[in-house]
């Protein structure tokens, strides 16, 4: 029996044996991306016709084929194996061997193998790991310059910032924030007086635990808790969202478009920090003073008016400016490396994921490092305030 193609005279497609037995399938004529579509239909019609209990591709008379078809021509008989139908190519013809040859199946589509990591010298190492960081330096240097210059326009160009996107990025860092940020700051603070008037009842200086919550909440706890907490929350998801969108060429796209994804994207959630940081800072302080306040009325003995009016006293102009200072500072670190991140994912979902532990951890080294630098610039500041 022969089957010849309605596009003749590109393929014929004989067929020789009995059903339910050996089956030949000859391949005569030219196969290509044009004519693959009746091919693979009649040749799949046959098949279900006779049942072969095993199947032979004659290919001898096959004059010419393209990639297409020859990958087609693999995954057909791959695919009639894995389906209990054993299939083997016999009698190539030497275009179809030369073909087969250039595109093996099993080779073309194998799962990509890792390549083993080469561990090298220990001074190899040390220079790979050089040049990476001086790489990651590079492109540090060149978002930060990007988006400070970004931000530095924005007082003269506000219709260039997308104003709805940073009251959405304000509402994802601040209000979904609180929550949170009133728990933990109310058991800190309590922590801290407990703690304080452990030491301080032994001299008799009950009074003096309100000084020590009220400083140390304003000063320390408060900011750093608070740039902790937006780093884990929000620094995440600014980096997990442009990495995301990074991996879906969307970012690509927004520049194909003619919008500046730095103007477009980190602008907006930048702001947003700068705008809501501070005010969750002071939101911090109150709630770790209140926690503090009950330590101090339960078990120190010491009245609402007098734990308030104590704190004060302590309290002044600049302890307040120097948390403020510090929270923008934090505001800055957290949605710029965030967005920088975001910006550095070059793969799939894996890449998205370190980018994302990337951010926090990276977040948090430096809330650490410019907390501990405004510790020590600190000590000269003081003395020249009078507030």
């Amino acid at each position: 029996m022969t089957l010849t193609a309605p596009e003749a005279p590109y393929y014929t497609l004989s067929v020789a044996g009995e059903p339910g037995g050996e089956i030949t399938l000859r391949v005569q004529g030219r196969l290509t991306l044009d004519n693959l579509t009746a091919f693979l239909a009649a040749l799949e019609a046959e098949v279900a016709r006779l049942r072969p209990q095993s199947l032979r591709l004659d290919l001898e008379g096959l004059e010419y084929l393209d990639t297409a078809a020859t990958l087609m021509l693999q995954r057909v008989a791959a695919d009639f194996r894995e389906g209990g139908t054993p299939c083997e190519f016999v009698r190539l013809s030497p275009e179809a061997r030369r073909m087969f040859a250039l595109l093996p199946w099993e080779e073309f589509f194998a799962a990509p193998t890792p390549a083993p990591k080469k561990r090298g010298l220990p001074l190899e190492r040390l220079g790979d790991w050089t040049l990476n960081f001086v790489a990651d330096v590079a492109e540090l240097i060149t978002f930060t310059g990007g988006l400070i210059l970004e931000l530095l326009t924005v007082p003269f160009r506000p219709r260039r910032v997308r104003w709805p996107e940073v009251i959405t990025a304000m509402k994802r860092v601040g209000v979904d924030g609180l929550p949170i940020i009133t728990l933990l700051s109310f058991l800190l603070g309590l922590i801290v007086a407990f703690l304080s008037a452990m030491q301080l009842k032994q001299f008799g200086a009950n009074i003096y635990v309100a000084d020590l919550t009220a400083i140390a909440m304003v000063q320390e706890l408060g900011p750093i808790m608070t740039g902790v907490m937006v780093a884990g929350r929000s620094g995440s998801s600014f980096a997990a969202e442009i990495g995301t969108m990074k991996v879906n060429e969307e970012v690509d796209a927004l520049a194909t478009m003619g919008f500046d994804p730095m103007r477009f994207l980190a602008v907006p959630k930048v702001l947003a920090c700068l705008v809501v940081l501070p005010l969750l800072t002071y939101y911090a302080d109150l709630f770790g003073i209140l926690g503090g306040m009950v330590v101090g009325a339960i078990s120190l003995d010491l009245t609402v008016y007098t734990f308030l009016k104590q704190v004060q006293g302590s309290i002044t102009l600049f302890d307040i400016l120097y948390g403020t200072a510090k929270s923008l500072v934090f505001a800055v670190l957290i949605a710029g490396i965030g967005c920088q991140r975001g910006f550095q994912v070059r793969g799939g979902a894996e890449a998205v994921g370190a980018a994302t532990t990337s951010a926090v951890v990276a977040s948090i080294f430096m809330i650490i490092v410019v907390d501990s630098a405004f510790a020590v610039a600190r000590q000269f500041l003081r003395p020249y305030t009078f507030v």
